[in-house]
């Protein structure tokens, strides 16, 4: 195997956004807490752009998103602008490294693939049970309709078809998390099989985002607690690919003036409205880190 991670001698963080509109204070409380953690180590921190949902991309955002993080104090040893040994640092870039992961699991018969469309998806998906001490669902959970199906058939019908990661069901997955602490994950009962390249033949989120973080040598990672149940699954990516796992840090997301969780629709949550009303950077950073926030689920 060809993917290997870079050598380092330092911990190594990173803020990882989507040019999917201006990033708004909960984006901004994120960052700020990657980037003081990894200042306060001694590290090197990494900014990467995750552009993989090319459809969702907003012209001009990533420019304003870093504009935004340098005005606000924050800077970066390595990312799109800069350089550095781990790049490219724009996932819509790296491309033939996600196709490398893809072969390695395939070689592996970790993978399948799954013609299922979303009304076949409905009527496979199993039922949540019980999971009393363990992380719970967000969704529905994949059957495994098309693990079990004629390869031959699948691939016949491959045109259009989703790559699967195939969960095992034998170890459950644990970690600590910095935050919130012990975190077991029964992904056959998370998740079940999950998706790895979608049907329109872009990557999904969980086989790029381990990728990276495998291969850009971090150590730790720092983001909202609403990513808390990808973690389990990029986890076991990386196992699969003999890539070393991150420290995770889940950390409460920013609530608006009605206590719902911040959104980029909502344009009163941009940092540009805090510098409209004459804010500095550093009372800018005071005022979000004090935001209200959205207790976490533990």
């Amino acid at each position: 195997m060809t993917l290997q991670p870079v050598e380092r001698s330092r911990p190594v963080g990173r803020y990882a956004p989507s040019p999917t509109g201006d990033l708004h204070l909960g984006n901004l409380r994120t960052a700020l807490a990657a980037w003081e953690a990894c200042r306060r180590d001694g590290g090197i921190f990494i900014l990467r752009i995750e552009d993989i949902d090319g459809p969702r991309t907003v012209p001009g955002s990533e420019e304003r998103m870093l504009e935004d993080l340098r005005w606000l104090g924050i800077d970066w040893d390595e990312g799109p602008d800069v350089g550095g040994p781990a790049g490219p640092y724009r996932q819509s870039e790296r491309s033939g490294l996600y196709q490398e992961a893809l072969d390695v699991l395939r070689s592996r018969e970790l993978t399948y693939l799954c013609t299922c469309n979303r009304r076949d998806l409905r009527e496979a998906s199993a039922p949540h049970g019980p999971v009393s001490g363990l992380m719970a669902p967000d969704g529905p959970i994949y059957s495994g309709r098309c693990r079990r199906a004629d390869p031959a058939r699948q691939r016949a019908h491959a045109l259009g078809a989703a790559v699967r990661f195939r969960v095992d069901a034998d170890p459950l997955i644990t970690f600590d998390d910095l935050t919130l602490g012990r975190q077991v994950a029964d992904l056959p009962r998370l998740s079940g099989d999950f998706i790895v390249r979608r049907r329109d033949g872009l990557w999904a989120y969980q086989l790029a985002c381990a990728v990276d973080d495998g291969l850009m040598g971090v150590t730790h990672v720092v983001r909202g607690q609403d990513l808390l149940l990808s973690t389990p699954r990029q986890m076991a990516i990386l196992h699969a690919l003999g890539l070393p796992f991150p420290r995770y840090s889940h950390i409460p997301l920013l609530a608006d003036a009605q206590g719902r969780r911040m959104s980029k629709r909502d344009g009163s949550c941009s940092l540009r409205r805090l510098r409209e009303q004459g804010f500095s950077p550093a009372q800018a950073r005071r005022h979000i880190m004090a935001s209200q926030v959205i207790a976490p689920r533990t």
